[in-house]
């Protein structure tokens, strides 16, 4: 490949990875808060044993899943990314020798 479309396709793909990382920070801070909500709404479910209270706790509960995967999607598409950087050094190291 040449070398101007290797540095193309390194300044695509690291650009991509610092939005992915802002976007995983807000991520893992709403997790965060999605967990903790989780697990008071579960306390409150024992403690009242009523079907609103149950309810809620699994609402959340999905919503807290889902960021989860959201996140873990999130990381591995950072990895696959910083693979592909590192592919790019790779052949551009080599093209120069």
């Amino acid at each position: 490949m040449g070398q101007r479309f290797l540095q193309r396709r390194l300044t695509q793909a690291s650009c991509r990875i610092r939005e992915l990382q802002e976007e995983l920070r807000v991520v893992q801070d709403q997790l965060s808060h999605m967990s903790d909500e989780a697990d008071d709404l579960s306390l409150r479910a024992m403690v009242s044993e009523t079907p609103s209270a149950s309810f809620e706790y699994r609402e959340a509960k999905k919503h807290a899943d889902a960021m989860l995967k959201h996140r873990d999607d999130l990381v591995q598409e950072i990895s696959v990314l910083e693979q592909r950087v590192n592919e790019y050094l790779d052949r551009m190291k080599d093209a120069r020798l």
